[in-house]
């Protein structure tokens, strides 16, 4: 998929715990493990803003473009 989620880069950087994360957007554990492995079809855009609040960070620190092998 060309979107990859960084999301445990951003909680290992911020030394937080998924449920905390959780806990602090309003989200189940399970629907932040579906984000976090990049199985999510879409995200809302106030569950990023959340995100991006208690990380304190920016979406592009979250979400990443990598382009797919064409080949492939």
């Amino acid at each position: 998929m060309p979107i990859v989620v960084n999301l445990d880069l951003m909680l290992a950087k911020r030394d937080m715990k998924s449920n905390e994360l959780a806990e602090i957007v309003g989200i189940t554990t399970a629907n932040l493990s579906i984000l976090k492995t990049g199985k999510a079809k879409a995200m809302r855009f106030s569950t990023l803003e959340a995100i991006c609040k208690a990380l304190d960070c920016q979406p592009g620190d979250i979400l990443e473009f990598v382009e797919e092998d064409p080949i492939k």
